[in-house]
């Protein structure tokens, strides 16, 4: 079995271990690989960009956690047909901007370098400053459909398709990111 970390790689021959525990190591690199946040990911003041391995697809589900900051102003979800790290023109598949000046979640896509009309209808806000959030963005065959700590918050339906086309997720604003998957 060969496990990867972020010091390296470590190998392990099969009969060293128990099953028991070779379960338990395989479970361990899996949840690793699935958290996504890897070091090369990672930027300096806590933004990550990184890489949807072969786009994205009805039944996959991106997850963000963190801890948002004790006086925010806005924290943005991006899912991209590029790497974005700065406003550039690609298409943007999903952006959700929680803005915390007028508690709104605004939800866009842009094609072709035009934005679409923006979506920000909402039940609640389940956002508070200095607490902490797991935010689902689970792809559904028309549309994604947002969960803020199990709770459904919102959809938005599909602008962009193919949705393989969608092969980057970034996220930045004022929190701490604890997981990204």
């Amino acid at each position: 079995m060969t496990t990867r970390s972020a010091g390296g790689v470590c190998q392990l021959e099969a009969e060293s271990v128990s099953p028991q525990l070779a379960s338990l190591l395989q479970t361990s690199t899996l949840h690793h690989a699935l958290s996504g946040m890897e070091e090369k990911d990672k930027k300096e003041n806590g933004e990550y960009i990184g890489e949807i391995k072969g786009g994205l697809r009805p039944s996959m589900k991106l997850v963000v956690m963190g801890i948002i900051n004790k006086k925010p102003k806005s924290i943005e979800v991006i899912v991209s047909c590029k790497p974005q790290e700065q406003d550039t023109e690609g298409d943007v598949g999903l952006q959700l901007k929680v803005s915390f000046t007028d508690k709104a979640v605004h939800r866009n896509a842009r094609l072709a370098g035009k934005w679409g009309p923006a979506e920000k209808n909402l039940s609640f806000f389940p956002f508070a400053a200095g607490e902490s959030f797991k935010m689902e963005i689970v792809c559904e065959h028309q549309q994604f459909r947002i969960l803020v700590d199990g709770q459904p918050l919102c959809g938005f339906t599909h602008r962009i398709s193919p949705l393989a086309s969608l092969t980057a997720l970034r996220v930045f604003g004022d929190l701490q990111l604890t997981k990204v998957a």
